[in-house]
């Protein structure tokens, strides 16, 4: 079993490697950057409001808006077609110049205690916006599921001025995608046989 990771940072383009994996997990990746004033429509944090003389005095002591969430978690008998999605979603604060943010697959198999991070090329890679940009957004689904397993996001947020230097991070975790053990597979009909000849 093989892992694809491809990864998809701008429209049209596109690019795909190939790498072995023990756990047998086929990644594709989506990121995708939103220039928009409006606030995060979905967040586990949200920005509280600061009494002030001014918007502006409030907005510039706002805190920042992240989330972290479980999008879709699919489970079929048919390795191949199980899947989940993960998504990650962050807000620009004051001073920031330039977001980033970092999505690690974690899967627990039965006989494991604790999650452990699923290493391949194109898994745990930082992705950034474009400057300036004011909500980002980070999508990334992970197909051809073990079962019976356990999966998760960790996801990792940054916030960097012009320079580069980072003002603040933070890290969250989504919700658990459960894949189950497939049903037993239906014993093959025997064969008849047939009677002996008289």
């Amino acid at each position: 079993m093989r892992l694809i990771a491809s990864a998809l940072a701008r429209p049209h383009a596109f690019t795909r490697a190939t790498a072995p994996l023990g756990c047998a997990v086929a990644l594709a990746c989506l990121s995708l950057p939103f220039a928009a004033s409006s606030s995060t429509a979905a967040s586990s944090t949200s920005a509280s409001s600061v009494p002030g003389p001014s918007r502006q005095s409030a907005a510039s002591v706002a805190k920042p808006v992240f989330s972290a969430t479980l999008v879709q978690c699919v489970t079929a008998v048919d390795q191949a077609e199980r899947s989940a999605t993960f998504s990650g979603e962050m807000t620009a604060i004051a001073g920031s110049s330039h977001l980033e943010m970092r999505i690690d697959v974690l899967e627990r198999l039965p006989e494991e205690t604790l999650f452990h991070t699923v290493s391949a090329p194109g898994l745990g890679v930082w992705r950034g916006s474009a400057p300036g940009v004011k909500v980002y957004k980070y999508l990334k689904q992970v197909s051809n599921l073990s079962a019976p397993a356990f999966y998760r996001a960790a996801v990792r947020f940054r916030w960097l001025n012009a320079r580069g230097r980072l003002m603040k991070a933070a890290e969250m975790r989504t919700q658990r995608c459960q894949q189950p053990a497939p049903p037993p597979a239906a014993p093959a009909p025997s064969a008849a046989v047939p009677p002996p000849a008289a």
